[in-house]
């Protein structure tokens, strides 16, 4: 081929890839959103379904096991100063490491943990008397737990579940992508399902509409579920990023009682007066009790203003002179204690009660409806492309389109795209993607809480927990580019990693500065 006609047929390349740009883009996202929901779609699905039943996970339990979690209601419930000596005398052998309280329902029993032999024992709050006992490890719940955490894999399998979390919130950011029309008047074909058309088209429009409409509650959901399993990475970041060190969690929770000779354990009914000092108008939900001589007594507290799952703090306090070790709401910063009291009931649905609730079920069965009908959608295109020689591909509404060439770059098409300049210009683009996508998160944040009547809270959240995937991306990203420098002198750099650099550089610049601004400014919203 003549120079010139090379530099022509470039050009011309050049030309056709800026006009199917968005297209472009467009078919790079659906290849995401395909792939990854072929590969992970059914592990998704199960720790939805799963996750699904544990929204309501209380109330299950007790309808299986009503004579366990039922007792008489009688004249007075005593408080557990009174109930523990009553069960030590019952159970002299026993060591019990945590007490869950009765909350406001009159039926509801004490229930005690005796964590080394895996045991739950029931006792009622007016006799004081064990009303039954169980090897918790059995029970229906506990089981569909392993499965929703773990997929009954030992160690393995969480991380598979916490990865399969991050996964269902990419394919949510790319199926919002692709759900984007091309034109405006498009816009009621993409929001509504026309049963009037066929099987095919309908069941595109369910994944559409489905995918939609469920997006601010499944990404949420995804966004938390990330975060739990990742948490040995996500507190220190967090920590980090308040400008504390990052083992500065683990020193606050590791907080020891000082043990002196002849020291005793502080009586129960010392626990109440501190807490109504340190945290006036506060239930308290559960206690630990130390488990040796330098352990300590964790108290878990609950807002009386909230659902019983709902927002949490804690006290850490010594055993014997009763000195507060720890208090979340002063020695946490913002985002931790955001993460203590909002992570878990954001994502089970429960900081908001039933309405909460019904939305983390319905968003909890999604993956599975969008996994069936994606597939439904996927297969016959893969089998016709499969059957066929021409390199052709098939756009967002199923109809076949013919594949532009792939625009091999090679290095005498780098020149004019010097690296800084072009640098500049994708970091330009990383801020204007990470300012729509900060503004996305912060309405799904809000539409997820408009349904409990707090939707700023859940605003906050979204884009802070955001911020620290936007920021364990970018350390990826500075990890590419030591490896793309390490191969420069060998001529083997990749502008695609440039542009990976820039973007992921973009999002961090955008995020951090909002995060310190919410969070770091003394600002208690959580």
């Amino acid at each position: 081929m003549r120079p010139q006609n090379t530099v022509y047929y470039l050009r011309n390349m050049s030309n056709n890839y800026k006009k199917g740009w968005a297209r472009h883009q467009q078919r790079w996202f659906g290849k995401w959103h395909v792939y990854l929901g072929i590969i992970a779609g059914f592990i998704i699905a199960v720790v939805g379904i799963t996750g699904s039943l544990l929204v309501f996970r209380d109330e299950i339990d007790q309808a299986l096991n009503p004579t366990l979690f039922k007792v008489l209601a009688g004249q007075r419930r005593m408080p557990v100063e009174e109930i523990m000596p009553m069960v030590k005398q019952a159970y002299p052998k026993d060591t019990f490491s945590y007490v869950l309280l009765p909350g406001k329902n009159v039926t509801e029993p004490y229930i005690f943990f005796n964590y080394k032999k895996e045991e739950q024992l029931f006792v009622s709050p007016y006799t004081g008397q064990p009303t039954g006992k169980r090897l918790y490890e059995s029970s229906f719940i506990h089981i569909v737990t392993e499965i929703h955490t773990s997929l009954l894999v030992p160690v393995a399998g969480r991380y598979i579940v916490g990865i399969s979390a991050l996964i269902l919130l990419i394919l949510t950011i790319t199926g919002l992508r692709l759900w984007i029309p091309k034109k405006w008047k498009q816009l009621k074909t993409v929001l509504t399902v026309n049963f009037k058309a066929s099987f095919k088209r309908q069941n595109y429009d369910w994944h559409n509409v489905i995918g939609f409409y469920t997006a601010p509650f499944v990404s949420l959901i995804a966004l938390t579920g990330f975060c739990l399993t990742f948490s040995i990475v996500i507190i220190p970041m967090l920590f980090t990023l308040s400008g504390l060190p990052p083992q500065g969690a683990a020193k606050l929770l590791g907080a020891k009682s000082t043990w002196q000779a002849h020291a005793v354990t502080m009586p129960l009914d010392k626990l109440y007066q501190i807490k109504e000092q340190e945290l006036p108008g506060s239930e308290i939900a559960g206690i630990a009790f130390p488990a040796d001589s330098t352990g300590n007594f964790r108290l878990d507290i609950r807002d009386k203003g909230l659902p019983a799952e709902g927002k949490r703090e804690m006290l850490i306090l010594d055993q014997y002179s009763g000195k507060v070790l720890l208090n979340s709401r002063k020695d946490f910063p913002p985002v931790a204690a955001a993460y203590l009291s909002w992570l878990q009931p954001i994502h089970f649905g429960n900081f908001g009660g039933i309405p909460t609730k019904i939305l983390a079920l319905l968003a909890g069965m999604v993956p599975l409806a969008l996994f069936i009908t994606g597939f439904i959608i996927w297969y016959p295109r893969w089998k016709k492309q499969k059957s066929r020689k021409e390199n052709i591909q098939v756009d967002a509404d199923g109809e076949a389109v013919q594949a532009a060439p792939k625009r091999a770059i090679s290095s005498t098409e780098e020149a004019p795209l010097k690296t800084f300049p072009y640098f500049g210009k994708q970091l330009k683009k990383g801020l204007v993607y990470a300012g729509w996508f900060m503004l996305i998160s912060a309405i799904m944040g809000a539409v997820y809480g408009l349904f409990a009547g707090m939707p700023l809270q859940p605003a906050v959240f979204s884009i802070a927990f955001s911020t620290t995937l936007v920021v364990l991306n970018g350390v990826v990203a500075l990890l590419c580019m030591v490896v793309q420098l390490l191969l420069w002198p060998f001529k083997r750099s990749s502008r695609s990693l440039n542009r990976y650099l820039a973007l992921s550089l973009g999002f961090v610049l955008a995020f951090v500065p909002v995060y310190f601004l919410l969070l770091n400014t003394g600002w208690r919203l959580f």
